[in-house]
């Protein structure tokens, strides 16, 4: 950078600058002596060693200045390290290693673990009155659970008096799940788990600081996966690790954001380490004030103002089991009573009981399920416990009685501060027997009771930790209840909360009321609105145990209730609360507002206080505060409604928010009750789960995270939440009626529809309108319910029901508690009923594992509803094994799934089996019996299948009910997943074909994120497997981050099912019965995710999209003319398929045995084959272009044309002599029709004989030369089939005898003998036989060559080269261009061979004939015997039965790699018989179609399934190949096949001409115009070829891979597109002067004038005369054309234009690929040029992307570019740029028609030296 000239200085500036300079030294060190000696100074009598500061990251920084803005200052005197970096909330000051604890001595074990004696370190103290010696001791509680204290080694200290936590007298357990380290200096602690060795506890972070009131501990962890802690509001239920601070301390306030203290304190938190599920709990037993810091280390730090750090730790598989084993240790939640799961009814102020009574009566009068009315304060004479107010709520006890007598209970509200105003007229009775009993909270003297001020004015406050304060409240609720029989308790106000600050006198200046370090808390004083801290209690001071207040009166109340309510459970909720609180009340989450926020909030809340073992919790529903909107309230009661204690309450002041008081047909009152009725319908299933509570200390209210750990999408969760495992509840939580949500990974039914739902692992959009909740059940889980009703006394005498929910195995397991709901201690006196359910291959087990309890009601099921089931029928039931005479009735709904069975009574508490079969929908059956002989109802049952005969067509009469295998051992990993699959012992294993193979594997194999593999195989032999080698990865590449799939391996009945991640679509679920895996036929089945389906073949399809209504077509290669359900030439047994929403995924099977596939409404198709193994390849797209490139990566991608190979072609098959071709040729010169290749057929030959030349073609050798002298190209005809009966030397036949290349029988026999069409030398035939007599006597026998073999493959290139080059008769030497091969699949004129025929009959007529052609006559018709051998080329021995398929296949590479060694150009091999990766070698046409009109449509059809199968080079028999052409019909046909990639006129011999030049000048010119227009589109058509040849895209392309988004394209088979822009729309009819075109939604331009046809995502009518196409271009498409010429050799050297087609954004784009149009492999050597063109706004621009071959010296001519749609009224100036210059180019613009044409044909411009052409328009 330039600098600044310096100013000059004066003399004296410059000696005053030295003056200050010299100042300013002096000054400096003098200050920093001095502040030195001041801090010496402070620090007088202190040891100060220098803190050790390492170099720590910000991120683990411990902070030294918790409690005030740090300085440097601070932090040196505090002896800790001062490094200001990043935001404040990161320590800049933090401790050095200086600080901390260090072993004295070594550990000492005992019994329980060990101890240790720590020593303080030398450091300044933060906070006076270090404890310089601390004790460590260590415990080994249980394997589980480890727990460690640090407490002063010399004296005692406040330590915790719970409950239930008691001192650990037993010795260390055995079998650790955990290791414990300890370091010795500085002092820390290291919990390992023992399994992986995973540290999940590490002190070593921070130091160990242990002072009379200020305590820190910290602790690094293994994952920032931390959830717990309280209590506070938490917006979210992961805890955000971003250098957060919560203070826990017991404050009486109001919700909020703002991260303060709340009620209650709880110390715990889990951590989930990973998607192993593997988690740990940490719980310090601690009730002074505190700080928990955390911070993104991941690390907590504990900051206590007293008492002792008495740690434990605990350990699970899963988050659920660490809840387990911490509720173990501070006490097991109550079991409450069931009326309690009941509504809930409040509000603080009724006024009167009046007002009280008309709300419970208007929403009695609404139907509400209601069970509980409570009593805030209000109901109190002047706001007294134990007193109701004579007057506004006279009538009291009596309105008490009235619930009861409506089924109904009655809650009240007691706060603990108690009046001790004196009033001269009425004394007060609690408080004179309290006083009496000493049992008040007293101030710091011990001996005064502390006055404060609540609800009643001045009060006391009881010391529910003093025992006689325990027997004082029990007096008085007995005493109250005998006035008001009240059923239930809420305590409130017990932080404890005062009205004034610590009493009415203050509080005094003790360390307790202003220790040295106060944490976080609200108002920054400790005795904020509660008592002073040096109050006196029972258990300690106020500084130690004010967080136990709530704790200890709901201890007190719980045994008050014992009193009030002997044997009762009652009802105790409370607002403070510790650890253990669970075991003795409920808990509401305080006192909320009306806010969105709020609503939000409860989530996380509800959830801490489920892993606090505090599950009976819920929020003030509607919000306590302010006025709750309607939109709210109702949104509210909905999830409300799933609350596990579930609350309407609201303030003093507000307006009423009862459902009833939104009016009797309020959306807000209909909506609560239909979800408090489903609440009231699964109140036994909610029961069971508080069971599960109280037993072994499950949640209730469950986090996602805790049953799908393994997701970690799942981690962070917080706007749903669970019911247990499997009742999955998603709110809206927004002023909105959709909610993005997350369907974890199982199967889901919608509840209230009971439908499947597609969603799986993914995120969704819910449409939730006003009055719904997303309410899902998880499949796999049976629910037990019961018929609702108002109340829970109503409700418990209803019949009872089984939700049976159905998992991906069609099993399901459930559990129902049941007991009176009401008496105490039924779990501990086994006074209880337990059921278990499961439900497993159409049987339900209902198993008693508890039954000593007998429900008075005779309780029965009278109901199971099955979700995801098909029709039950025959339904029996066994009680205790014996049957019973029932007859149950079955409702079902086939498009939901849904069965409900009625009619039943099974008994609660007694054993039962309900057994059913399923009644299978004709759209599922799956056919059992599709043999070739048809089924009987007699070889139906021998198969153990069903029989039911059908009127509908298709639907199989005979269909499978039992599944055959069975599949066990089932293993993922990060690659992929095994499993072993059985043959079930079966007595029908011989009635189906061949025999069963008993032992299966299923290996799947994530090779990419976008493509897997799935093969079913023999375990213990080794099996037929297609030999054809595809491109894999060596190693699996796919993440599972990144995978677009799921894969799940599911039983009864073995299936697999593949799910798309993003949308949850199942794309393969072959769970279906059926699967069969014999030596000799194989079968799967599998759902398709819709009816769109596109693909397998070769078969003629009448549309494009496969009809699944009952069709089935064979595979299996043939000769045989495309005709409907007939298999013909190739074999693909390949589909692509669309789901729902347009994403798309590709199939193959990659199996060459004969199959068939069927395709059933379902929808789903089956795959049947007659060997080999299942080998399936599924490509995620998701669209279907994608799917295509993912499918001929894996193939091979297709051949790259030359540029000649795209010009016309023609040929016939009749052409008597080569006279007449070049009678042809001339006419088409004359007639300047393009034209660039000429065919001869078998006419050439000798007696059809490969490689040989007739002598009436004696002259083509010459002719060939002059066309080949004017750019013409020759493609000659080879069929595979070599004559041996040559009497003449025919070195074809006789070096292939000595090289060993035909085929021959097994087991060393000789050659497999066929006839083809050869003939006999020296015969003549009478051509007047019937065919099959001029075979017998005419043909010769002919031999096969393998061609897997590698000594064929040079057999076959020598004779190739020969024939070009004859070495014997150079005269007759054929320069061909390209290779017709055809009979290749392969043909015999004779069925197997001739005779005495084949063999083997099992193999040529196997035990299951697939629907085929020749059915009857077995797979060797037309063609070799099955039995005949060929030899790989790794010398691997295969039957023809296996390999038939590929013998096209396995003929086409040695073909396309001769005709390149022998051309030494790139040549063409076009090829009859196909498989997949043929498109690799050769083009395909589509066969000896016939010379009809339907076969025009058909050509479109099959066109575009061949380019998804990898073969874009194709096209059908332009006019015909059989029977007479008609004039109109070719004429259309001519302008289509114009548009063909391969475009060759062809017929068969006999019948008319139908070349062009065979009709009448007005067809010559239709064909001249066409395909003139073709050949301007070449370079265009030549580029997709590239595209495809690079990247697998399609070049005949259906409408739907550019428009997927468009469902009308889904059907479009009468239009294509050549590549993304240029639509073909032909008439396909006789007669049909317009044509009715579909236009997707773009901008669409007529390719002939440029102008917008102003169609958009419509249909419409063209008008189209017979010589008129109608062709259009996409907007936003760049188009290169050239102009044409009559053949590609000249069009070639003409100028090339560009056509810009702008959007409706004025932008478009396209590319260009040229090379020379013939050399081998010009991409794979860089002889190439590639450009992108775009255009924006009102420029064009090319970019090159790669140029090896256009330059000054060979240049690619720029002539024209015309842009359509410029949109400007004119345009006043065209600029070109060009390399090192600018242009400026005539250009004419039409303003009607927006194109704005521009010549430059004069400019001598190359176009790899066009940079940029721009347009200015006059607006």
């Amino acid at each position: 950078m330039a600098r600044k000239k310096l100013k000059d200085f004066t003399a004296l500036e410059l000696m005053l600058s030295a003056l200050l300079l010299g100042v300013f030294i002096i000054t400096v060190p003098l200050f920093v002596l001095s502040a030195r000696e001041s801090l010496q100074s402070e620090d007088a009598g202190t040891d100060t060693p220098t803190a050790e500061c390492p170099m720590l990251n910000e991120s683990e920084r411990i902070n030294c200045i918790p409690e005030q803005t740090p300085t440097k200052a601070t932090c040196d005197q505090r002896g800790c390290c001062w490094n200001p970096q990043g935001t404040i909330r990161v320590p800049w000051c933090y401790y050095s290693k200086s600080h901390g604890y260090q072993m004295d001595g070594d550990l000492d074990n005992t019994k329980a673990g060990f101890t240790a004696h720590l020593k303080r370190l030398p450091s300044p103290s933060p906070f006076g009155n270090d404890v310089n010696n601390v004790l460590l001791t260590a415990e080994y509680q249980t394997s589980n659970r480890f727990h460690f204290k640090l407490t002063d080694a010399n004296k005692d200290r406040y330590e915790v008096p719970h409950e239930h936590v008691q001192p650990f007298k037993g010795n260390a357990a055995a079998s650790l799940t955990y290791k414990v380290e300890v370091s010795p200096q500085p002092f820390s602690i290291k919990v390992r788990r023992e399994s992986n060795n995973v540290v999940l506890l590490d002190s070593s972070i921070g130091p160990l600081l242990f002072a009379d009131q200020f305590l820190q501990f910290s602790i690094r962890l293994p994952s920032a996966n931390v959830y717990g802690l309280g209590e506070h509001v938490h917006q979210q239920y992961r805890h955000d690790m971003n250098w957060k601070t919560w203070p826990i301390f017991a404050r009486d306030t109001t919700p909020n954001g703002d991260g303060t203290n709340l009620y209650g304190a709880q110390t715990f938190f889990l951590c989930l380490e990973d998607a192993s599920g593997l988690a740990f709990g940490v719980f310090l037993m601690n009730s002074n004030a505190m700080d928990v810091v955390l911070q993104p280390t991941p690390a907590v730090t504990y900051r206590t103002t007293g008492g002792v750090l008495d740690f434990y730790v605990f350990l699970g598989n899963t988050p659920e089991q660490v809840v387990q084993e911490y509720l173990k240790l501070i006490g097991l939640p109550a079991l409450p009573a069931y009326w309690t799961l009941g509504f809930h009814l409040s509000r603080y102020d009724y006024g009167t009981l009046d007002n009280m009574k008309q709300v419970v009566e208007r929403n009695r009068a609404a139907q509400l399920p209601y069970d509980v009315q409570h009593a805030d304060i209000d109901y109190m004479d002047e706001r007294k416990d134990f007193t109701y107010n004579p007057v506004d709520f006279k009538g009291f006890p009596e309105f008490a009685k009235e619930l009861h007598n409506n089924g109904q209970k009655l809650v009240i509200i007691v706060d603990p501060a108690i009046s001790s105003k004196p009033s001269p007229s009425n004394a007060y009775g609690p408080y004179d027997r309290g006083s009496d009993m000493k049992i008040w909270v007293n101030a710091s003297d011990g001996v005064t009771p502390l006055m404060g001020e609540v609800w009643p004015g001045n009060t006391v406050f009881p010391d529910y930790t003093n025992p006689r304060c325990a027997v004082w409240w029990a007096n008085e609720f007995k005493l109250f209840h005998n006035q008001v029989e009240f059923d239930g308790i809420w305590i409130d106000m017990n932080e404890v909360s005062n009205f004034v600050d610590g009493s009415v006198s203050g509080c005094s200046t003790s360390s307790l009321n202003y220790p040295p370090f106060t944490p976080r808390v609200l108002d920054g004083y400790l005795f904020c609105k509660t008592l002073c801290m040096d109050a006196v209690q029972h258990w300690g001071k106020q500084y130690d145990v004010h967080n136990l207040y709530g704790y200890s009166m709901a201890i007190a109340t719980a045994e008050a209730v014992k009193t009030v309510f002997p044997n009762k459970r009652s009802f105790v909720v409370t607002r403070s609360t510790f650890a253990g609180s669970g075991k003795f009340a409920a808990h509401w989450l305080g006192d909320n507002a009306a806010t969105w926020n709020d609503l939000r909030w409860s989530i996380p809340g509800m959830l801490e206080f489920n892993l606090f073992g505090i599950p009976m919790v819920g929020p003030d529903i509607c919000g306590y505060a302010m006025d709750a909107s309607e939109e709210l309230c109702r949104r509210w009661m909905q999830l409300g409604a799933f609350y596990p204690f579930s609350r309407n309450h609201n303030g003093q002041g507000y307006q009423a928010q009862d459902p009833a008081s939104f009016g009797a047909d309020s959306l807000l009152l209909n909506s609560s009750r239909h979800y408090l009725t489903i609440r009231y319908t699964l109140l036994p299933y909610l029961y069971t789960l508080f069971y599960h509570a109280h037993n072994r200390g499950d949640t209730v209210a469950r986090p996602l995270l805790h049953e799908f750990y393994e997701d970690s999408n799942t981690w962070d969760v917080h706007q749903q939440f669970l019911w247990g495992p499997a009742l999955l509840i998603t709110p809206v939580l927004h002023e909105a009626k959709k909610v993005t949500a997350y369907v974890p990974d199982a199967a889901w039914y919608d509840y209230e529809t009971g439908r499947k739902v597609s969603w799986r692992k993914q995120k969704v959009e819910m449409k939730l309108p006003g009055d719904k909740i997303g309410l899902h059940l998880r499949g796999g889980y049976i629910f037990p319910t019961q018929q609702p009703a108002t109340t829970t006394v109503a409700s418990r005498r209803n019949p009872l029901g089984l939700l049976i929910a159905l998992d991906d195995n069609k099993e399901a397991k459930g559990e129902l508690f049941w007991d009176d709901g009401e008496t105490k201690d039924t779990v501990a006196n086994k006074i209880y009923l337990l059921c278990e359910f499961s439900a497993t291959q159409n049987r339900l087990d209902v198993k008693i594992v508890q039954s000593t309890y007998k429900d008075p009601n005779n309780l029965t099921f009278k109901e199971i509803k099955i979700l995801g089931t098909q029709e039950p029928k025959n339904i029996k039931v066994k009680h205790n094994g014996v049957p019973s005479q029932v007859s149950p009735n079955v409702t079902y709904d086939s498009n939901l799934q849904v069965a409900i069975i009625t009619g039943l009574d099974l008994v609660l508490g007694e054993a039962y089996t309900v057994e059913w079969d399923l009644k299978i929908q004709d759209a599922e059956k799956i056919d059992c019996y599709p043999d070739e002989n048809g089924a009987s109802a007699e070889n139906c049952v021998a198969r153990g299948c069903a029989w039911e005969a059908s009127s509908s067509p298709g639907v199989p009469f005979c269909y499978f009910v039992n599944d055959l295998y069975s599949v066990s051992d089932i293993q993922y990993d990060s690659h992929g997943a095994m499993a072993v699959i059985s043959f079930k012992s079966s007595l029908f294993a011989n009635a189906f074909p061949s025999t069963p193979v008993n032992s299966l594997l299923l290996k799947v194999t994530y090779h990419k994120n976008d493509m897997l593999q799935f093969k079913i195989y023999d375990a213990n032999n080794s099996r037929y497997e297609v030999p054809v080698p595809l491109n894999l990865p060596t190693v699996p590449s796919s993440t599972s981050e990144s995978r677009l799939y799921e894969v799940f391996i599911k039983k009864g009945p073995f299936g697999i099912e593949i799910r798309r991640k993003s949308t949850g679509a199942v794309i393969w679920d072959s769970q279906l019965l059926g699967f069969t895996f014999n030596d000799m036929f194989i079968r799967i089945s599998t759902r398709l995710p819709s009816q769109y389906l596109y693909g397998f073949g070769e078969n003629e399809h009448t549309a494009y999209r496969r009809n699944l209504n009952w069709h089935t077509w064979g595979m299996f290669s043939r000769d045989q003319p495309p005709g409907y359900k007939k298999n013909s030439y190739g074999v693909h047994p390949y589909y692509m398929g669309l789901e729902a929403d347009g994403s798309a995924h590709g199939v193959l099977l990659l199996n060459s045995n004969a199959m068939d596939v069927t395709f059933q409404p379902l929808p789903a198709l089956t795959y049947r084959t007659t060997g080999g193994i299942l080998d399936f390849y599924v490509f995620l797209g998701p669209t279907p272009e994608f799917v295509t490139q993912q499918y001929t990566e894996v193939i091979g991608r297709p051949v790259m044309v030359p540029y000649w190979a795209l010009g016309f072609q023609l040929c016939r098959y009749g052409y008597k002599n080569d006279s007449e071709i070049a009678s042809l040729y001339d006419e088409m010169v004359a007639a300047q029709i393009p034209y660039d290749v000429q065919y001869s057929d078998i006419d050439y030959m000798e007696r059809q004989l490969d490689f040989t030349l007739n002598p009436k073609f004696a002259g083509f050798p010459a002719l060939i030369h002059r066309m080949k002298s004017s750019g013409m190209r020759v493609i000659l005809i080879l069929d595979p089939a070599i004559s041996g009966n040559e009497t003449k030397p025919y070195p074809a036949f006789t070096r292939g005898l000595e090289d060993d290349v035909f085929i021959k029988a097994p087991d060393g026999g000789g050659i497999v003998w066929g006839k083809v069409w050869p003939d006999f030398p020296d015969v003549v035939i009478n051509s007047s036989l019937d065919w099959e007599s001029q075979v017998e006597q005419y043909r010769a026998y002919v031999a096969f060559p393998d061609f897997f073999r590698n000594s064929t493959a040079t057999w076959w290139k020598r004779e190739l080269k020969e024939l070009h080059t004859n070495p014997r008769n150079p005269e007759e030497s054929l320069k061909f261009d390209g290779m017709w091969i055809d009979m290749n699949e392969p043909v015999s004129f004779v069925n197997g061979a001739v005779p005495p025929g084949c063999k083997d009959a099992t193999l040529n007529h196997p035990p299951y004939m697939p629907h085929l052609e020749a059915r009857d006559r077995g797979l060797s018709s037309k063609t070799l015997c099955m039995e005949s051998e060929q030899i790989l080329a790794d010398g691997s021995h295969v039957r023809h039965y296996d390999v038939h398929s590929l013998y096209g296949w396995s003929q086409t590479r040695p073909t396309y790699e001769a005709v390149q060694e022998v051309t030494g150009q790139r040549g063409i091999v076009v090829t009859r018989s196909t498989f997949p990766s043929s498109g690799r070698w050769g083009g395909h046409w589509l066969g000896d179609n016939t010379a009809a009109w339907d076969q025009l449509r058909k050509s479109i059809i099959g066109m575009m399934e061949f380019s998804i199968f990898g073969i874009s080079y194709t096209g059908a028999d332009i006019c015909g190949f059989f029977q007479d052409a008609e004039y109109e019909m070719c004429a259309r046909w001519m302008q289509l096949g114009a548009f063909y990639p391969f475009s060759r006129n062809h017929n068969t011999i006999g019948t008319r001409r139908q070349d062009p030049v065979s009709w009448d000048d007005a067809f010559v010119n239709i064909s001249r115009s066409v395909l003139q227009t073709r050949y301007a589109l070449l370079p265009y058509l030549y580029t997709l070829m590239h595209l495809a040849h690079t990247e697998g895209s399609t070049v005949v392309r259906p409408l739907l891979h550019e428009f997927v988004s468009d469902r009308v394209t889904w059907d479009i088979d009468r239009q294509f597109l050549l590549g993304p822009a240029f639509l073909v729309s032909p008439v396909l009819e006789p007669n049909a002067r317009n044509v009715t075109a579909y236009f997707p939604r773009a901008r669409w331009y007529d390719y002939y004038t440029g102008v917008d046809i102003k169609a958009r995502g419509e249909w419409k009518v063209l008008p189209a005369p017979l010589d008129h196409i109608n062709l259009h271009v996409r907007g936003g498409s760049i188009l290169p054309w050239q102009e044409p010429a009559q053949n590609t050799h000249f069009s070639r050297q003409k100028f090339l234009g560009l056509k810009v087609a702008l959007d409706d954004n004025r932008t478009a784009e396209g590319w260009l690929f040229w090379d020379d149009g013939q050399s081998i492999d010009t991409y794979e050597k860089g002889l190439y040029y590639l450009a992108h063109f775009s255009a924006r706004q009102n420029t064009m621009e090319s970019h090159i992307t790669f140029n090896k071959y256009v330059t000054d010296g060979n240049p690619l001519k720029l002539g024209y570019i015309e842009i359509w749609g410029v949109n400007s009224p004119s345009v006043s100036s065209v600029r070109v740029s060009v390399k090192g210059a600018v242009i400026t180019p005539n250009f004419n613009y039409i303003t009607t028609t927006q194109v704005l044409s521009i010549e430059m044909t004069n400019k001598n411009i190359s176009l790899h030296n066009f940079i940029s052409l721009t347009w200015a328009s006059n607006q």
